[in-house]
Protein backbone atom coordinates (compact mmCIF):
# COMPACT_ATOMS: atom_id res chain seq x y z
CA UNK A 1 0.00 0.00 0.00
CA UNK A 2 1.17 3.53 -0.75
CA UNK A 3 -0.36 6.67 0.78
CA UNK A 4 2.32 8.96 -0.71
CA UNK A 5 4.09 8.99 2.64
CA UNK A 6 4.76 5.42 3.81
CA UNK A 7 4.77 2.17 1.79
CA UNK A 8 3.25 -0.70 3.77
CA UNK A 9 3.03 -4.43 3.18
CA UNK A 10 -0.66 -5.25 2.78
CA UNK A 11 -2.72 -8.37 2.18
CA UNK A 12 -5.32 -9.18 -0.46
CA UNK A 13 -6.78 -12.63 -1.16
CA UNK A 14 -8.45 -14.25 -4.15
CA UNK A 15 -9.55 -17.69 -5.28
CA UNK A 16 -9.65 -16.87 -9.00
CA UNK A 17 -7.11 -14.02 -9.37
CA UNK A 18 -9.92 -11.80 -10.69
CA UNK A 19 -12.00 -10.98 -7.61
CA UNK A 20 -9.99 -9.74 -4.64
CA UNK A 21 -10.68 -8.98 -0.99
CA UNK A 22 -8.41 -6.40 0.64
CA UNK A 23 -7.47 -7.02 4.28
CA UNK A 24 -5.27 -4.01 4.98
CA UNK A 25 -1.69 -3.72 6.27
CA UNK A 26 -0.08 -7.02 7.25
CA UNK A 27 1.37 -5.72 10.54
CA UNK A 28 -1.52 -3.49 11.64
CA UNK A 29 -2.34 -5.47 14.80
CA UNK A 30 1.03 -6.98 15.72
CA UNK A 31 2.55 -5.62 18.94
CA UNK A 32 -0.23 -3.01 19.17
CA UNK A 33 0.73 -1.55 15.82
CA UNK A 34 4.41 -1.04 16.71
CA UNK A 35 5.58 -1.71 13.13
CA UNK A 36 2.57 -0.22 11.35
CA UNK A 37 4.49 2.78 10.02
CA UNK A 38 7.70 0.95 9.19
CA UNK A 39 8.14 1.43 5.46
CA UNK A 40 8.32 -1.83 3.49
CA UNK A 41 6.94 -3.16 0.21
CA UNK A 42 8.70 -6.51 -0.18
CA UNK A 43 7.45 -9.77 1.31
CA UNK A 44 8.34 -13.37 0.43
CA UNK A 45 6.00 -16.07 1.72
CA UNK A 46 7.50 -19.55 2.05
CA UNK A 47 6.31 -22.04 -0.58
CA UNK A 48 7.01 -25.63 -1.61
CA UNK A 49 6.56 -27.67 -4.78
CA UNK A 50 4.19 -30.58 -4.12
CA UNK A 51 3.07 -32.89 -6.93
CA UNK A 52 4.11 -30.36 -9.54
CA UNK A 53 2.38 -27.40 -7.92
CA UNK A 54 3.85 -24.54 -5.91
CA UNK A 55 1.89 -24.14 -2.68
CA UNK A 56 2.29 -22.13 0.52
CA UNK A 57 3.98 -24.13 3.27
CA UNK A 58 3.74 -24.07 7.04
CA UNK A 59 6.78 -24.41 9.29
CA UNK A 60 6.16 -25.58 12.85
CA UNK A 61 2.44 -25.03 12.39
CA UNK A 62 2.67 -21.45 11.09
CA UNK A 63 2.98 -19.68 7.77
CA UNK A 64 6.32 -17.94 7.32
CA UNK A 65 7.37 -14.81 5.45
CA UNK A 66 10.69 -13.10 4.79
CA UNK A 67 10.34 -9.35 4.40
CA UNK A 68 12.27 -6.11 4.49
CA UNK A 69 14.03 -3.60 2.25
CA UNK A 70 17.38 -2.79 3.86
CA UNK A 71 17.73 -5.82 6.10
CA UNK A 72 15.93 -9.15 5.80
CA UNK A 73 13.45 -9.83 8.61
CA UNK A 74 10.84 -12.54 9.18
CA UNK A 75 7.21 -12.85 10.28
CA UNK A 76 4.73 -15.64 11.01
CA UNK A 77 0.97 -15.98 10.61
CA UNK A 78 -1.85 -18.36 11.48
CA UNK A 79 -4.15 -17.24 8.66
CA UNK A 80 -1.98 -15.58 5.96
CA UNK A 81 -3.73 -12.28 6.73
CA UNK A 82 -2.47 -11.11 10.11
CA UNK A 83 1.31 -11.27 10.42
CA UNK A 84 3.57 -11.01 13.47
CA UNK A 85 7.19 -9.91 12.93
CA UNK A 86 9.84 -11.98 14.70
CA UNK A 87 11.66 -9.87 17.28
CA UNK A 88 14.59 -10.13 19.67
CA UNK A 89 14.26 -10.22 23.45
CA UNK A 90 14.47 -6.43 23.57
CA UNK A 91 11.59 -6.09 21.08
CA UNK A 92 13.72 -5.03 18.12
CA UNK A 93 13.29 -6.74 14.76
CA UNK A 94 15.42 -9.84 14.31
CA UNK A 95 17.80 -9.28 11.36
CA UNK A 96 18.43 -12.46 9.38
CA UNK A 97 21.02 -10.92 7.06
CA UNK A 98 22.06 -7.43 5.99
CA UNK A 99 24.05 -5.50 3.38
CA UNK A 100 27.80 -6.21 3.30
CA UNK A 101 30.54 -3.87 2.20
CA UNK A 102 32.43 -4.76 -0.97
CA UNK A 103 29.65 -6.83 -2.53
CA UNK A 104 26.80 -6.30 -5.01
CA UNK A 105 24.35 -6.14 -2.07
CA UNK A 106 26.29 -3.50 -0.11
CA UNK A 107 23.53 -0.86 -0.05
CA UNK A 108 20.46 -2.98 0.69
CA UNK A 109 19.10 -6.52 0.67
CA UNK A 110 15.44 -6.58 -0.35
CA UNK A 111 13.25 -9.69 -0.45
CA UNK A 112 12.15 -10.97 -3.83
CA UNK A 113 9.68 -13.67 -4.95
CA UNK A 114 8.24 -16.46 -2.76
CA UNK A 115 10.93 -18.41 -0.93
CA UNK A 116 11.22 -22.09 -1.83
CA UNK A 117 11.43 -24.90 0.72
CA UNK A 118 13.48 -28.00 -0.06
CA UNK A 119 14.52 -30.77 2.36
CA UNK A 120 18.12 -29.52 2.02
CA UNK A 121 17.32 -25.92 2.81
CA UNK A 122 15.19 -22.88 2.04
CA UNK A 123 16.20 -20.72 -0.92
CA UNK A 124 15.41 -17.02 -0.80
CA UNK A 125 15.94 -15.01 -3.98
CA UNK A 126 16.51 -11.36 -3.15
CA UNK A 127 17.46 -8.01 -4.65
CA UNK A 128 20.78 -6.38 -3.84
CA UNK A 129 21.76 -2.76 -4.47
CA UNK A 130 25.39 -1.87 -5.00
CA UNK A 131 26.59 1.00 -2.79
CA UNK A 132 28.17 3.91 -4.65
CA UNK A 133 31.07 4.13 -2.19
CA UNK A 134 31.29 0.82 -0.30
CA UNK A 135 30.17 -1.56 -3.02
CA UNK A 136 31.74 -3.92 -5.54
CA UNK A 137 33.70 -1.70 -7.94
CA UNK A 138 33.18 -4.17 -10.80
CA UNK A 139 29.50 -3.27 -10.90
CA UNK A 140 27.84 0.07 -11.61
CA UNK A 141 27.14 2.22 -8.56
CA UNK A 142 23.53 1.91 -7.35
CA UNK A 143 22.77 -0.97 -9.74
CA UNK A 144 20.22 -3.59 -8.62
CA UNK A 145 21.07 -7.26 -9.18
CA UNK A 146 19.65 -10.52 -7.82
CA UNK A 147 21.18 -12.82 -5.22
CA UNK A 148 20.34 -16.11 -3.50
CA UNK A 149 20.41 -16.91 0.20
CA UNK A 150 20.10 -20.27 1.96
CA UNK A 151 18.32 -20.94 5.28
CA UNK A 152 17.94 -24.02 7.46
CA UNK A 153 15.04 -26.25 6.35
CA UNK A 154 13.98 -26.84 9.95
CA UNK A 155 14.56 -23.30 11.21
CA UNK A 156 13.78 -20.70 8.53
CA UNK A 157 15.32 -17.94 10.67
CA UNK A 158 18.75 -19.61 10.67
CA UNK A 159 20.76 -18.05 7.87
CA UNK A 160 23.39 -20.39 6.40
CA UNK A 161 25.03 -18.61 3.46
CA UNK A 162 24.49 -16.54 0.31
CA UNK A 163 26.10 -16.15 -3.08
CA UNK A 164 28.99 -13.69 -3.27
CA UNK A 165 28.07 -12.82 -6.87
CA UNK A 166 24.65 -12.02 -8.34
CA UNK A 167 23.10 -14.81 -10.38
CA UNK A 168 21.14 -12.27 -12.42
CA UNK A 169 22.18 -8.72 -13.30
CA UNK A 170 21.37 -6.05 -15.91
CA UNK A 171 22.84 -7.18 -19.22
CA UNK A 172 20.43 -6.14 -21.98
CA UNK A 173 19.79 -2.57 -23.09
CA UNK A 174 16.20 -2.52 -21.77
CA UNK A 175 17.54 -3.50 -18.32
CA UNK A 176 19.98 -0.58 -18.31
CA UNK A 177 17.98 2.24 -19.90
CA UNK A 178 14.70 3.59 -18.56
CA UNK A 179 13.52 5.44 -15.47
CA UNK A 180 16.38 3.91 -13.48
CA UNK A 181 19.47 4.67 -15.56
CA UNK A 182 21.93 2.83 -13.29
CA UNK A 183 20.38 -0.47 -14.36
CA UNK A 184 17.93 -2.78 -12.64
CA UNK A 185 16.75 -6.35 -12.73
CA UNK A 186 14.35 -6.31 -9.79
CA UNK A 187 12.92 -9.77 -9.11
CA UNK A 188 9.49 -10.02 -7.46
CA UNK A 189 7.31 -12.80 -8.88
CA UNK A 190 8.12 -16.45 -9.52
CA UNK A 191 5.87 -19.37 -10.46
CA UNK A 192 6.43 -23.06 -11.13
CA UNK A 193 4.59 -24.12 -14.29
CA UNK A 194 4.96 -27.35 -16.27
CA UNK A 195 8.30 -28.22 -14.66
CA UNK A 196 9.83 -24.81 -15.33
CA UNK A 197 10.41 -21.73 -13.16
CA UNK A 198 9.24 -18.34 -14.44
CA UNK A 199 10.91 -15.38 -12.75
CA UNK A 200 9.24 -12.00 -13.34
CA UNK A 201 11.32 -8.89 -12.88
CA UNK A 202 11.37 -5.13 -13.39
CA UNK A 203 13.71 -3.73 -16.05
CA UNK A 204 15.14 -0.29 -15.14
CA UNK A 205 11.75 0.58 -13.58
CA UNK A 206 10.30 0.86 -17.09
CA UNK A 207 9.39 -2.63 -18.34
CA UNK A 208 8.53 -6.08 -16.95
CA UNK A 209 10.49 -9.09 -18.14
CA UNK A 210 10.48 -12.82 -17.44
CA UNK A 211 13.41 -15.21 -17.17
CA UNK A 212 12.83 -18.96 -17.48
CA UNK A 213 14.75 -21.73 -15.74
CA UNK A 214 14.41 -25.19 -17.23
CA UNK A 215 15.98 -27.85 -14.94
CA UNK A 216 16.48 -30.11 -17.98
CA UNK A 217 18.41 -27.44 -19.88
CA UNK A 218 19.80 -24.97 -17.34
CA UNK A 219 21.31 -21.78 -18.71
CA UNK A 220 24.70 -20.50 -17.65
CA UNK A 221 24.83 -17.82 -14.99
CA UNK A 222 25.39 -14.23 -16.07
CA UNK A 223 29.14 -13.71 -16.65
CA UNK A 224 31.16 -11.68 -14.18
CA UNK A 225 32.22 -8.21 -15.35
Amino acid sequence: QWNRHVPRLAVATSRNLKDWTKHGPAFAKAFDGKFFNLGCKSGSILTEVVKGKQIIKKINGKYFMYWGEEHVFAATSDDLIHWTPIVNIDGSLKKLFSPRDGYFDSHLTECGPPAIYTPKGIVLLYNGKNHSGRGDKRYTANVYAAGQALFDANDPTRFITRLDEPFFRPMDSFEKSGQYVDGTVFIEGMVYFKNKWYLYYGCADSKVGVAVYDPKRPAKADPLP
